[in-house]
């Protein structure tokens, strides 16, 4: 996988940013260059248990997220820097951090 996303590297053309845009549709797309999406937990500790996850594909990979947490909320943006703004690689992250989403609140529902 991580060869696979070293690969998809470059800038997201505008027809590849309108089939992201269908595939994420939660996401907010900012004039193309980067993806934000709020996030809202039942507490501090699922809120933490979302971004650990998180953190351990995002360093695997070597593509981190920017992001804030205030109590129960998570905010985050993904954009490739390197890259100058959205690639496959941001796009991948953000279809990861909803499955994550829905594993952390799927866990603690239980």
């Amino acid at each position: 996988m991580k060869a696979a996303l070293r690969l998809h590297s470059t800038l997201l053309n505008t027809t590849e940013c309108t089939l992201a845009k269908s595939t994420l549709p939660t996401w907010n797309f900012v004039e193309n260059k980067s993806v934000h999406k709020h996030f809202t937990f039942k507490d501090f500790k699922e809120a933490w248990e979302f971004m650990k996850l998180i953190a351990k594909v995002a360093e695997q990979h070597n593509h981190h997220p920017e992001w804030t947490n205030v109590f129960k909320r998570v905010d985050v943006r993904l954009t490739t820097h390197s890259a100058g703004g959205l690639t496959l690689k941001d796009v991948w992250l953000a279809k990861f951090i909803d499955q994550a989403e829905s594993i952390v609140k799927h866990e603690h529902d239980e």
